[in-house]
C-alpha cells in the first residue's frame, strides 16, 4: 500500500477529512523547506475550523481523547507535506517529533499520549516515520487545544 493510501486510510479511520484548507492561525507560515529538509509549524487538533480536543489532560481530558488529538495533529502534520510533496512517498525521514501536552498538575503520561502520534506516522510513512522525540506537558496551549505537535521531515531533493 502507497504512503497515500495509508493516509487516507488513517483519516477515515480517525473520522476526520484533512482534505480542506490547513490554516496558520498568525503571523507564520505552515512549513518552511531549506534544501531537502522540512519545518513544519506546530499543529493542534483542528479539523476544518474546529479544534476537536480541548482542555487539560487529566483534567477535562481523558488519556484516550488526547491520544485522538495527537493523531489528528500529526495528520495535519501530514497533509501539510503531502500537499507541498505532492505524495508522501517523497518523504525519505522524520528525525524530529515534539509533541506538547496541555497536561493537569498531576499528569504524567504525555509520552502514552505522543505513542499515539509515533504509532501513527510509523503507520503511514513505514520506516521513514521512525523518529526521535520529545513529549512535555505545558500549562497553555493556543485556541485551549490539548496538544500540538511539531516536526522535522528529510524529502527527496527538488528537481532543478
Amino acid at each position: 500500500m502507497s504512503r497515500d493510501q495509508a493516509f487516507t486510510d488513517a483519516a477515515r479511520t480517525l473520522g476526520h477529512s484533512f482534505d480542506g484548507e490547513i490554516k496558520a492561525g498568525g503571523n507564520y507560515v505552515p512549513l518552511v523547506r531549506v534544501g531537502d529538509t522540512i519545518h513544519v509549524s506546530g499543529q493542534v487538533p483542528r479539523v476544518a475550523d474546529v479544534v476537536v480536543v480541548t482542555g487539560r489532560v487529566g483534567a477535562e481530558v481523558t488519556l484516550e481523547r488526547a491520544r485522538h488529538a495527537a493523531q489528528v495533529c500529526a495528520m495535519r502534520a501530514l497533509a501539510l507535506l503531502q500537499r507541498s510533496l505532492g505524495s508522501l512517498e517523497k518523504i525519505r525521514a522524520l528525525p524530529k517529533v515534539n509533541v506538547y501536552v496541555q497536561s493537569a498538575d498531576d499528569f504524567t503520561q504525555q509520552s502514552e499520549v505522543a505513542d499515539a502520534a509515533s504509532a501513527l506516522l510509523l503507520a503511514v510513512l513505514g520506516p521513514a516515520g521512525a523518529h526521535a522525540r520529545t513529549s512535555v506537558g505545558v500549562y497553555q496551549l493556543p485556541k485551549n487545544a490539548a496538544v500540538e505537535l511539531d516536526l522535522v521531515a528529510i524529502a527527496e531533493a527538488e528537481a532543478d
